[in-house]
C-alpha cells in the first residue's frame, strides 16, 4: 500500500512540474483553498451530526423520563390499593374464616368490607382487578373480588409470589383473562397486563390467602401500547426475566429481528456492570437505544429510536456543504486563472526569449513594461548574457593556463613509495652497521609516515590509532632526553572500536610538548596513560599525563581557545599561557571534528591540577567497525 501510494505520489508530482506555472499556480490555489475548506466543512459537518443526534436523544429520553414518572405513579396507585386490602381486618377474619357463616354475617360483611374493597377499584380506574384469594375451603366465595386460591395455586405466577414470604412481587403477562371465566366455555383472550402480588400472612408466617391487583399495560404504560403510528420510535417495557412487551402494529421488533436479543442482551450487561450501549445497527439501518430502569418493579423502558430520519437530514446537510464547497473552489479557480494570465504575461515573453537564446539564435534586447519581478529578471538576464560572451572568450585562454598548470603539477609532484623505498634502504644500511636503534626509529617513522598518507577515509580502528601512538612515542623517546612512557589500559574488547583518525596522537603530541616543559623544572617518570570507560552506549577515552598541569586561569584560557565560537577577522591560531597556545589550536581541531562527525553532545573537555596532572577526556558514540556486536 506504501509503495502504491509513493508511486501515484511521483507520478502526480511528475505530472504537475511538466505544467506551466499558471497551471501550477492555480493548482496550489485549489490546495491552499481546499484544505482550510475541507477543515471548516469537516468540523461544521461532526457539529451539525453532534447536534442532531443530541437533540434526538434529548427529545426521546425526556420522553422516555415523563413515561417511567407515569409508570410511578401507577406502581404507588397499586401498591396503596393493596396495602388498603391488606390493612382491612374484617376482610383479614373472612379469608381466615374456616366456619360457614351465618346470613347475617355474610349480609354484614357485604354491605361494608366487600363494598369497601369494591371502591378501591371504584376509585382507582386504571386498576382491573383487585383479587382476595383465601386459602381456607371453606370461606364463600364472592365474585367478582374474593376467591379461593385453589383456582390459581397452580399458576407459575402464584408459586414465585408465596416463594417471596409476604413482599411485593410484579408479574407481567401477556393476556388477561377474566378469572370468572377462566373455567367456563367463554374463554377470549385479554390484553397485556401487570399485577401486583402480596401473599397475606396472619401472624407471620401463616399463610391465609394472597391479594392481586392487575392493570393493563395499555394503561400502565401507555406509550408502549399507543395507538398513535410513530415511525421514528417505539417504547418497550422489559420485566425481571427480559420479556419484551411493546406494541405489535408497526413493531421494529418484528422487521429486524435481531433487535430483540440485542435489547436483552445490553440489558442483561446493563444490570451486572451499569454501563448502557446505545448505537444498534441492523439491516443497513441505524437505531439508537435509550432505557430508563424502573428499580420498584426491576424492570425498564426502553425507547427504540430510528435515525433514518436525522440521517436523511445529516445526508442533506452534507451534501449541501459538499456542493457550496465545489462551488466555490471553481469560482476562485476561474478568478485565479484569469488574474495569472495577466501577471505572467511579461513572464512567458522573457520564456520566449530564452528558448530562442537556447536555440542559438543571436540575442539582441528584451524589453519588459512594468517594474516586479518579472522586470528585475528581464535586466539581469540581459546582464547574464553580456557576461556570457565576455566570458567565453576568457574561458579558452584559461583552459590554456590549465593544461599548463597540470603538466606543471605533475612535474612537482613527489611519489611517496619513493620515501618508502629510500627508509627501507636506510634501515637495510643500519641493520648492517649493527645500528639497532636506527633501525628501529625508521621503523617507527615508516610507520607515521604510512598512517599519515594512506587516508582511505575518515574512521579507523582504535588499534590502529594506538600503534601509531606508540610509533610517535617511540620516535620522540629518541630526540628527547628524558623517556616518556606510555601507559594502556584499555580491553581488547574495545580495539575494534571506530575513531576518527588522527583524533587521539595530537592530544598525546599535546602532552609530550607542554606537559613536561617549564624554565628550571626537571620531571622524572613522564607517563601518558590511556583509559576507555562505557557508558549508556557512549565510549569515554581519558589520556591523562602527570605534568605541571594548569593553573585555573590557565585552564580558563583554554577552555576558551577551545570551545570558542569562530569571528571573522579573529586569530584562528588561539591563545593561551603556559605553552599551550599551539596545544590550544590542536585539541580546538580535534573538539570540532568530534562534533562535526558525531554531533554536538560529544568532544572533549580538559580537566587539570597545577603541579600534579592534566586529563583530557574524548566521547564519542561507540561504533564497531567488526565483531558480532
Amino acid at each position: 500500500m506504501r509503495e502504491r501510494t509513493g508511486a501515484l505520489w511521483n507520478s502526480f508530482r511528475y505530472w504537475l512540474g511538466r505544467r506551466s506555472l499558471q497551471s501550477r499556480l492555480v493548482v496550489a490555489y485549489i490546495f491552499i483553498i481546499l484544505g482550510p475548506s475541507l477543515l471548516v466543512s469537516f468540523y461544521s459537518y461532526k457539529a451539525i451530526n453532534n447536534t442532531y443526534m443530541r437533540d434526538s436523544i434529548e427529545k426521546n429520553s425526556y420522553l422516555l423520563q415523563m413515561e417511567k414518572l407515569h409508570v410511578l405513579n401507577q406502581i404507588e396507585a397499586m401498591e396503596r390499593a393493596a396495602q388498603m386490602a391488606y390493612s382491612d381486618k374484617t376482610v383479614q377474619n373472612y379469608l381466615i374464616n374456616e366456619s360457614d357463616p351465618t346470613l347475617g354475617e355474610l349480609i354484614d360483611f357485604n354491605t361494608t368490607s366487600f363494598v369497601n374493597l369494591s371502591q378501591i377499584q371504584f376509585n382507582n380506574p386504571n386498576i382491573e382487578h383487585l383479587y382476595l384469594y383465601s386459602s381456607s375451603n371453606n370461606m364463600y366465595e364472592l365474585w367478582p373480588v374474593i376467591f379461593r386460591e385453589s383456582r390459581v395455586s397452580m399458576e407459575p405466577w402464584f408459586q414465585k409470589a408465596l416463594r417471596v414470604e409476604g413482599r411485593n412481587m410484579w408479574a407481567f403477562q401477556n393476556s388477561d383473562i377474566d378469572l370468572m371465566l377462566r373455567f367456563s366455555e367463554e374463554v377470549e383472550q385479554g390484553q397485556p397486563k401487570v399485577s401486583l402480588l402480596r401473599e397475606i400472612s396472619i401472624p407471620a408466617g401463616h399463610h391465609i390467602g394472597m391479594i392481586q391487583v392487575d392493570m393493563l399495560l395499555s394503561k400502565f404504560t401507555p406509550k408502549t401500547y399507543t395507538s398513535v403510528q410513530d415511525n421514528e420510535s417505539q417504547m418497550i417495557l422489559a420485566d425481571d426475566e427480559l420479556n419484551l412487551f411493546a406494541r405489535t402494529d408497526n413493531s421494529f421488533l418484528q422487521n429486524n429481528s435481531g433487535l430483540n436479543a440485542a435489547i436483552k442482551d445490553r440489558l442483561a450487561a446493563f444490570r451486572k456492570t451499569g454501563e448502557w450501549q446505545m448505537d444498534y445497527k441492523e439491516n443497513g439501518n441505524s437505531f439508537m437505544l435509550i432505557q430508563a430502569p424502573l428499580e420498584q418493579i426491576n424492570a425498564s423502558l426502553v425507547t427504540v429510536v430510528s435515525m433514518k430520519g436525522v440521517m436523511m437530514d445529516i445526508s442533506r446537510t452534507r451534501n449541501l456543504i459538499i456542493g457550496v464547497n465545489i462551488g466555490f473552489i471553481f469560482l476562485v479557480t476561474a478568478i485565479a486563472y484569469v488574474l495569472n494570465a495577466f501577471i505572467l504575461k511579461n513572464l512567458r515573453r522573457l520564456t520566449e526569449t530564452m528558448k530562442r537564446v537556447r536555440r542559438g539564435e543571436p540575442y539582441g534586447s528584451i524589453r519588459v513594461s512594468g517594474g516586479g519581478e518579472v522586470g528585475e529578471l528581464a535586466h539581469h538576464f540581459s546582464k547574464l548574457m553580456n557576461t556570457i560572451n565576455t566570458l567565453v572568450a576568457q574561458a579558452v585562454h584559461k583552459q590554456a593556463l590549465s593544461k599548463e598548470a597540470e603538466l606543471r603539477t605533475l612535474h612537482n609532484q613527489i611519489d611517496a613509495h619513493f620515501l618508502y623505498n629510500t627508509l627501507e634502504n636506510i634501515k637495510m644500511l643500519a641493520e648492517i652497521e649493527n645500528q639497532r636503534t636506527i633501525s628501529d626509529a625508521l621503523t617507527r617513522l615508516g610507520g607515521m609516515m604510512r598512517y599519515n598518507f594512506k587516508w582511505t577515509g575518515e574512521y579507523v580502528k582504535l588499534k590502529d590509532e594506538i600503534r601509531h601512538i606508540q610509533n610517535y612515542i617511540e620516535v620522540m623517546n629518541i630526540r628527547f632526553e628524558h623517556t616518556i612512557g606510555l601507559e594502556l589500559n584499555i580491553d581488547s574488547a574495545y580495539l575494534e572500536v571506530e575513531v576518527l583518525k588522527m583524533s587521539l596522537q595530537p592530544i598525546v603530541e599535546n602532552s609530550v610538548k607542554h606537559a613536561w616543559n617549564a624554565d628550571g623544572v626537571e620531571l622524572t617518570d613522564r607517563v601518558v596513560r590511556i583509559d576507555i570507560t562505557e557508558a549508556e552506549g557512549d565510549i569515554f577515552i581519558a589520556l591523562r599525563d602527570n605534568g605541571l598541569g594548569l593553573t585555573p586561569q590557565q585552564l580558563a584560557q583554554l577552555h576558551e581557545a577551545i570551545y570558542a565560537k569562530e569571528e571573522p577577522g579573529a586569530d584562528p591560531s588561539g591563545t593561551s599561557s603556559g605553552g599551550y597556545k599551539s596545544g590550544g589550536v590542536g585539541l580546538r581541531n580535534v573538539h570540532q571534528r568530534l562534533q562535526l562527525f558525531y554531533g554536538e553532545e560529544y568532544g572533549l573537555e580538559v580537566q587539570s591540577e597545577a603541579g600534579k596532572w592534566t586529563t583530557v577526556f574524548m566521547s564519542l558514540p561507540k561504533v564497531l567497525l567488526t565483531g558480532d556486536n
